[in-house]
């Protein structure tokens, strides 16, 4: 398995991983399936010295991606990034996840990031144990700010300091 930066080609992969997750109602606020063309200019936004993308690839197949995106376009806010991570479902607890947080963890600083933020749904318990096994505190509580099919859902703002 290579983690890499994403290219425009794993676009289809990228979106159906992201796609596949929708149903469940417990990772996005997407309620439709998203377009390998809407999410384009999304790509196109990352860069690999600062905001970057990548995709964990295994026999040439995209199984997993994790982004840095931006929190708030405003300057002050440069040194803060909010991260997603999704893995193919065949390839959830395998140690994925974990392997592409802890390099977010580690190259942050180098990227000029010193605070990673999550957006989690507060009944996503756990994605919430997950990033809390890497040191993220709850920093945020917005209720009912989500309606999934009729169910109003809470969001959890998770946050980590990586620097002083």
């Amino acid at each position: 398995m290579t983690i890499r930066d994403a290219r425009e080609a794993d676009l289809p992969a990228i979106v159906a991983i992201y796609n596949s997750i929708i149903p469940g109602r417990m990772v996005t606020a997407d309620l439709e399936p998203v377009s390998v063309a809407s999410r384009l200019p999304w790509l196109q936004a990352h860069a690999p010295d600062r905001r970057p993308f990548w995709v964990a690839e295994e026999a040439g197949q995209v199984i997993g991606w994790l982004s840095f995106d931006t929190f708030y376009a405003r300057a002050a806010y440069d040194g803060t990034a909010m991260i997603a991570i999704y893995v193919e479902a065949g390839k959830r607890r395998t140690g994925l996840g974990r392997l592409l947080l802890d390099r977010a963890i580690a190259q942050a600083p180098q990227l000029g990031v010193h605070t990673l933020l999550g957006y989690i749904f507060a009944h996503n318990e756990p994605s919430l144990r997950f990033f809390s096994r890497f040191g993220f505190e709850r920093w945020a509580h917005l209720p009912r700010i989500a309606n999934l099919d009729g169910v109003e859902r809470d969001l959890i703002i998770v946050g980590r300091r990586l620097t002083a």
